[in-house]
């Protein structure tokens, strides 16, 4: 029996990778190419929400990590993250006037690196089997959401605009923790229905 340390992640069990060098590329370039697109579309989808409206790209940042596991979630938000610098409008608040480097490093560039921190951790638990029940998978996407604040706030009060930590608490986690919330409800209970439905 495979010990729940070495747990195969949701992607390895429904596509598991060939013995082949070019067959695990293909697989990964297709794995990657689907993360990013995915997280372009979540970037730009508005839900209407109290008290601001949310867009569920972290939502899909957590899902990736879980079922990408940690290295194929690092790569993908790497590369997500080398699409917009190039210029590609794929992040929220981003336009043909505002993107590349100059919007990645205002005030969401923290938020940008907790999506890698975020995918790494919700890998890591994948891989030990924390997305095989709820609870656990409530827990890790937790963590994951702490990993996006932690450093998207600091690098927020760092800002010339920024004035000081109260502001900057209001201004970057307060308005989204009710849809965070629903968000981490919604993918905590994804991940173990779908392993539900592939074991059945």
């Amino acid at each position: 029996m495979q010990s729940a340390a070495l747990a195969p992640t949701l992607s390895q069990a429904l596509w598991p990778a060939r013995d082949t060098d070019a067959a695990r590329w293909l697989r990964a370039a297709i794995l990657v190419s689907l993360g990013v697109a995915a997280l372009a579309v979540a970037a730009k989808m508005r839900v209407p929400m109290w008290p601001v409206p949310i867009t569920m790209q972290t939502f899909v940042v957590l899902t990736i990590g879980a079922a990408y596991g940690a290295g194929l979630g690092i790569t993908t938000m790497l590369a997500y993250l080398a699409v917009g610098a190039l210029g590609a409008d794929v992040f929220t608040s981003s336009s043909a006037e505002n993107n590349g480097l100059s919007y990645m490093l205002g005030g969401t560039g923290g938020y940008l690196v907790g999506y890698v921190l975020a995918a790494a951790a919700l890998g890591w638990l994948a891989r030990r089997g924390w997305d095989r029940s709820v609870p656990m998978m409530a827990a890790a996407m937790l963590i994951g959401t702490v990993l996006i604040y932690v450093p998207g706030l600091v690098w927020l009060n760092m800002q010339p605009y920024s004035q000081g930590w109260a502001w900057t608490i209001n201004a970057g986690l307060t308005p989204f923790l009710v849809g965070d919330a629903l968000k981490l409800v919604l993918a905590a209970c994804i991940l173990p229905a779908a392993w539900t439905i592939f074991k059945k």
